[in-house]
């Protein structure tokens, strides 16, 4: 060392009371320095030097936030819930991949065989992403962060509420690009946003008396059912499947509705799920 921190700059650090930039040179200087680390021991508080290097250890050891997570602080969304989102694995590269592939494929499929007045194969499997989404962001089964959720200090609703406004978000803005790739449709390609929001409200008014598992598995699997017999009432292929009719939108509607009042008034049982799982 061609120089060392003197004795008054030690004891300024040791009191907090130094300034930058001698602050920052001291810092440096100290990380190296065994022999000023032993004088900031003699002439310092120990009380305080060791609370200043639990604080520092603290510093080091915080895991550090990633570009979403970052991005969501600096729009105004509080730390902690920021990070409960940016741990929601349905919001990660890999799931949204999927989804976007999904999408891709039954776009190319529903643009290559239009034999119908309807793209059916989208509108068929467009509702049950944001379902399957909004299934694996909530739950001790597929959640691999759902014990620090639990602990969060959240209401169990609350918490649900904010993964789902954001799993819808990422799923239905997907969803929409997706749509705006069959344009010979038009607003006809649309029909399975009613649809898609009566499912997901649906499972989630479902999910604290069936779980996060089999809520949704049964109501995708009711959609896949009436499908099918809607298909099976048109063996010819000519018209436009019932749930995605005027009809079949206005039931959607109601369904969504019904749900969601179904979801508010049972919200108390997502807290009692929790603890359960714990």
């Amino acid at each position: 060392m061609t120089w060392h921190v003197t004795e008054e700059d030690l004891r300024a650090y040791a009191r907090g009371e130094l300034a930058p930039p001698v602050l920052w040179a001291a810092d440096t200087h100290l990380g190296a320095c065994a022999r000023c680390r032993a004088v900031l021991a003699d002439v310092g508080d120990p009380a305080a030097l060791d609370a200043g290097w639990e604080r520092l250890d603290a510093e080091l050891d915080a895991p550090r936030p990633g570009l979403f997570e970052s991005l969501l602080v600096r729009t105004g969304v509080p730390d902690h819930i920021a990070r409960l989102l940016a741990a929601t694995p349905v919001l990660r590269g890999s799931w949204l991949g999927a989804v976007l592939g999904v999408l891709g494929m039954t776009v190319l499929v529903s643009n290559a065989l239009r034999t119908t007045d309807s793209p059916t194969l989208f509108l068929a499997l467009a509702p049950l992403l944001p379902l399957a989404g909004v299934a694996l962001s909530f739950g001790p089964v597929l959640d691999p962060t759902y014990e620090m959720a639990v602990v969060a200090p959240l209401h169990g609703f609350r918490l649900l509420m904010i993964r789902t406004v954001a799993v819808l978000v990422a799923g239905l803005g997907l969803n929409g690009l997706a749509t705006l790739a069959l344009p010979g449709f038009g607003l006809r390609a649309l029909a399975w946003l009613l649809p898609a929001l009566a499912l997901t409200t649906t499972g989630l008014a479902l999910t604290p008396r069936l779980g996060p598992v089999r809520a949704p598995s049964l109501v995708g699997g009711a959609w896949i059912a009436l499908l099918l017999v809607a298909d099976a009432a048109d063996p010819a292929g000519e018209g436009t499947l019932v749930p995605f009719t005027a009809l079949g939108q206005g039931v959607a509607a109601a369904v969504a509705a019904l749900a969601a009042g179904l979801l508010f008034a049972w919200r108390d049982g997502f807290d009692r799920f929790q603890g359960r799982a714990v």
